[in-house]
């Protein structure tokens, strides 16, 4: 059950898309600026 193709799917689409520093980083970077954005915008109003 384990060596399952939804399994091997899984693990791999989550290694690699979540898995890296880097790329948790540049989510969390485009998150702040989106909010600052959205903030500016407001202000703006």
């Amino acid at each position: 059950m384990g060596n399952s193709l939804h399994n091997k799917i899984y693990l791999g689409r989550r290694s690699v898309a979540l898995g890296t520093k880097r790329v948790q980083a540049l989510l969390c970077v485009a998150a702040f600026a989106s909010i600052g954005a959205v903030w500016l915008l407001i202000r703006a109003l």
